[in-house]
């Protein structure tokens, strides 16, 4: 099943959801960041994560997902954009922890302490920024709890990835539901009792359940429209011309340090761990760039 996305809205037009596949991005991550087991489930929901929330983006607008806690991954970052793609990288991608209740324990290896931060680039002047404690470290309670508070938007998320003994991903995807005004509460009680009784995420996913199943499952007896259907994919925004601007942003005096000691560079980027390299005559370029 190719990754993609499925959103609707109700008839009603009080509540709308979001449903997707991304076991072929996740999977293709976790490659280029070479993933332990637990930092493969981490980093797999943030992605997902990051492609429902820039699905309710418009285009051209761009969603940054970060993730701080008191656990040994430390650290997860996510961009997401409305064109489908999604982008990310951990801390410590090495982090492995046992099992707990017999599943990877990506609350332990992230932390229950620390942070979810949301910045969202929408073309204005100054971009928008939220943020909340992390409720549990699983990533999908600290976004609901995100879109909650800080949004003021009533939500459920879901999140799942399924890790095989050989280590590679082989089912990611989630859900994301959000009541709107006016409220229907009939409607977000039904939807709720059906998510407690709802079997996980990853087990559907390993079924074989698509987004159109999923949601069809969860809006059962509820009529709806689909507004979208689009593909998913794992894509960096790095470039040289982007690392050269990171060069350019050191200043006169840091640059001309590097190419007298170093006489050279190489720089990595964290995203997508493509490396760019930079000679001794072309540092000498950017430095006279910097006039």
């Amino acid at each position: 099943m190719n990754d993609h996305l499925v959103r609707i809205i109700t008839k009603s037009g009080t509540v709308r959801a979001l449903a997707c596949v991304t076991t072929g991005l996740v999977k293709e991550a976790c490659g280029l960041h070479g993933t332990m087991p637990t930092a493969s489930a981490a980093l797999g929901r943030a992605l997902t994560a990051g492609a429902l929330m820039g699905a309710l983006l418009k285009t051209g607008q761009r969603v940054f997902l970060k993730f701080e806690g008191n656990g040994p991954l430390r650290k997860i970052v996510v961009e997401g954009e409305s064109d489908g793609t999604v982008r990310g990288y951990l801390a410590d991608p090495l982090v492995d922890l046992p099992l707990k209740d017999g599943k990877l324990d990506v609350g332990g290896a992230l932390g229950r302490a620390g942070f979810l931060s949301v910045t969202k680039d929408l073309g204005m002047k100054e971009p928008y920024r939220g943020m909340v404690q992390l409720l549990s470290g699983e990533i999908a309670e600290d976004l609901t709890l995100y879109l909650t508070e800080s949004e003021q938007t009533p939500s459920a998320v879901g999140l799942g990835v399924f890790v095989e003994a050989n280590g590679e991903v082989s089912a990611a995807g989630g859900f994301l539901i959000q009541s709107l005004p006016p409220f229907d509460m009939e409607a977000v009680d039904q939807l709720m009792e059906r998510i407690g009784k709802l079997q996980s995420v990853t087990a559907l996913l390993r079924q074989g359940q698509t987004p159109e199943q999923l949601l069809d499952t969860l809006f059962a007896g509820i009529p709806y429209d689909i507004l979208e259907k689009r593909a998913l994919a794992f894509r960096c925004s790095c470039s040289r011309e982007r690392i050269e601007r990171v060069l350019l942003s050191l200043g006169s005096k840091e640059l001309a340090d590097l190419i007298q000691q170093q006489g050279e560079a190489e720089v990595t980027c964290e995203f997508c761990r493509e490396s760019y390299r930079f000679d001794r005559q072309e540092l000498e370029r950017l430095l006279v760039e910097l006039g």
